[in-house]
């Protein structure tokens, strides 16, 4: 039987709520710290494995894994709907996002790909108040600007000697757009379909887009480091493979718009990984930076204060008191 809207994998939401804190909390802690080593792996190999191969590699592994992890689990048949947004989810975040994100970094360093691929969180924000009825609280719009401004502040003090050029903000814009849309349709199909399913049907889709670049890839691998195919590997399982899985585990019980805040968390992680991994040391700008991104999500987590409930005009309330007893 295929779960309710009111469920996520079979289960019902408003059981889970109660317990779902902690492994919620971890869930967007590992997508943070495994997408932001993306950014600093992805940077290392650019100069031995070429873009479109890179992302080949990088699908096709993960889509093993998650095949392997969806093995044991129920199938939810997608409808005709469904099945749209996920061709649109795995070609756009799956293919599209990782080829340009691989060009950008060839390109931009690590921090300045990161800050300026994540102006998707904005987008997400707006396209899941237009589209998915959430609501763009005065605490998440000002959560967003401040970790925006964070990001900025981390891109502009990690350029190092790779000076941001229009073609590599150009590419990692591209992946930001194809993000932001990506998790809108995720989301979407997030209300019937199970979490790991739809990430590795997305992962296929976008696997399946990128089998012209195979050839480079084996030609890429055959000349290729040892650590560049242990690169290829660790891409494909942990940002790709387990990374996504953390998300879509996430998004199905969290806003897109909210969720996608926490992903400014990115950049400064990303920043110093390019210190301790690239030798990209960041200035102390680039700490200033991190700081204003941790702030912008703790305030874009505020609860909104509930309206005070309307009084709402109807017949007068029944006279509950004692009445004196009229002698007949």
């Amino acid at each position: 039987m295929s779960p309710s809207p009111h469920t996520q994998g079979g289960e019902p939401r408003g059981a889970e709520a109660p317990r779902a804190n902690g492994p919620l909390l971890g869930a967007v802690a590992f997508t943070v710290l495994a997408w932001a080593s993306a950014f600093v792996v992805i940077r290392s190999v650019g100069s031995e494995v070429d873009p479109g191969p890179l992302a080949a590699g990088r699908l096709l592994v993960g889509m093993v894994i998650l095949w392997a992890l969806q093995a044991r689990r129920g199938w939810v048949a997608p409808n005709a709907a469904e099945w749209r947004r996920l061709l649109v989810y795995g070609i756009g975040w799956f293919g599209i996002y990782n080829v340009a994100l691989n060009a950008g970094e060839q390109h931009l360093d690590a921090g300045t790909s990161a800050m300026v691929v994540n102006v998707g969180p904005i987008l997400i924000a707006l396209l899941a108040a237009v589209l998915l009825g959430e609501r763009l609280t005065r605490w998440l719009g000002l959560g967003t600007a401040i970790a925006f401004a964070g990001a900025v502040v981390i891109g502009l003090a990690t350029r190092g000697s790779a000076q941001a050029d229009v073609t590599g903000v150009a590419l990692c814009l591209a992946a930001a757009a194809t993000y932001a849309v990506g998790v809108i349709c995720q989301k979407q199909v997030l209300t019937r379909l199970p979490a790991t399913q739809v990430t590795a049907v997305g992962c296929t889709i976008g696997a399946i887009a990128c089998l012209p670049f195979v050839p480079g890839l084996l030609d890429d691998l055959s000349s290729a480091s040892t650590s560049a195919d242990l690169a290829v590997l660790y891409l494909g399982i942990v940002p790709t493979a387990l990374a996504f899985s953390t998300w879509a585990y996430a998004l199905g019980r969290m806003d897109a718009g909210r969720l996608g805040v926490t992903t400014y968390l990115v950049p400064p992680v990303a920043a110093l990984g390019g210190w301790l991994f690239l030798d990209e040391i960041p200035p102390t700008l680039a700490f200033a930076g991190g700081a204003l991104c941790l702030l912008g999500v703790a305030v874009s987590r505020r609860a909104a204060t509930p309206a005070a409930p309307t009084p709402q005009a109807g017949p007068p309330a029944p006279n509950t008191e004692p009445q004196p007893e009229v002698n007949r």
